[in-house]
């Protein structure tokens, strides 16, 4: 591995970070996450401004990723091998997005449409004074699959490669990504080079996540297959297409569509095949991702078997 560690090493670290996600969740106070959040808004307002935003975009990418990847490779070196499973507890969120979307699945199960609306809200840029329950299921849903491999895939594919310090330059790119990569007014020249390095960043893991996605959708393997290769290249997101389009395939239901944002209704390509989403559909698409989570530390734990073994 890139890391110099053995696949073996890397396998049962791994393990330990997801162990570790599930049993604790996020840190309630001092999440690295949010911190480094604050330090890229900081960064932001003092670049984000005269002619070359371009150019300022780029520096303020690397002011906010590379000393923090750089530190944490040091004390990797420093600390020993037990840094690399808490840098990717810190890093993936798997626990997150189950404690984040299975209380809307509950509000929308016990009738609360208010409850449900609120909490959608949290996750989501779109309005949802209005939703009704398969608004807000299919917000919920398409969250899921889509930030199952932006929380998680993601992440565990460079943690593999170039352990903790890897989970965390995927997780501070993607990041900014998700605060910078807009094509509005503000960002839509200084958030380009976070924007085009997620994209890159993300490549691969999308894609595996898409095929993980089909591999384990039973019956609906060859629905999700069509989807992912006849609607992913309708979306504007080279990734998100194919993560949501065979996710949403797998599941067997219809995502994507029409969803208000600040007021307007945007028309957004179709996703998947089958009914609208429902309340259930938020609950099958947290196991979709908890599965495919499995998957993925089942698969590198075998080739942890057969490289010792070879």
């Amino acid at each position: 591995m890139l890391t110099g560690l053995p696949l073996s090493t890397i396998a049962l670290l791994l393990v330990a970070g997801i162990v570790l996600d599930l049993l604790l969740g996020e840190t309630r106070r001092w999440h690295p996450l949010v911190g480094f959040g604050k330090l890229a808004g900081f960064i932001e307002r003092r670049l984000n401004h005269g002619q070359s935003r371009l150019a300022s975009g780029s520096l303020a990418w690397m002011l906010a990723v590379l000393p923090l990847s750089l530190l944490s490779l040091a004390l990797t070196d420093f600390a020993g091998l037990w840094l690399h499973a808490v840098l990717l507890y810190f890093c993936i969120g798997l626990r997150s997005l189950r404690d984040h979307t299975l209380p809307i699945y509950s509000a929308l199960c016990a009738g609360d449409l208010a409850q449900a609306r609120a909490l959608t809200a949290r996750i989501v840029s779109r309005d949802t004074e209005n939703a009704d329950e398969s608004d807000l299921a299919k917000a919920s849903a398409e969250s899921l699959l889509e930030n199952g491999n932006d929380a998680v895939f993601g992440t565990l594919f460079w943690f593999v490669l170039l352990g903790g310090p890897g989970a965390v330059l995927f997780r501070l790119a993607n990041t900014l990504d998700a605060m910078w990569g807009y094509r509005s007014e503000r960002f839509n020249l200084f958030g380009r080079c976070a924007a085009r390095i997620d994209d890159a960043l993300n490549y691969v893991p999308a894609r595996l996540t898409a095929l993980s996605y089909v591999l384990l959708a039973g019956s609906g393997r060859a629905r999700a297959w069509q989807c992912w290769r006849t609607q992913a290249p309708a979306w504007s997101s080279p990734n998100a297409g194919p993560v949501m389009a065979s996710g949403a395939g797998a599941l067997g239901v219809s995502l994507g569509g029409a969803a208000v944002y600040d007021g307007e209704v945007e028309q957004r390509p179709p996703l998947g095949a089958g009914p609208a989403a429902s309340a259930g559909d938020i609950l099958r698409a947290w196991r979709l991702v908890l599965r495919t989570t499995l998957l993925w530390a089942s698969v590198v734990c075998l080739m942890a078997i057969g490289a010792a073994y070879a």
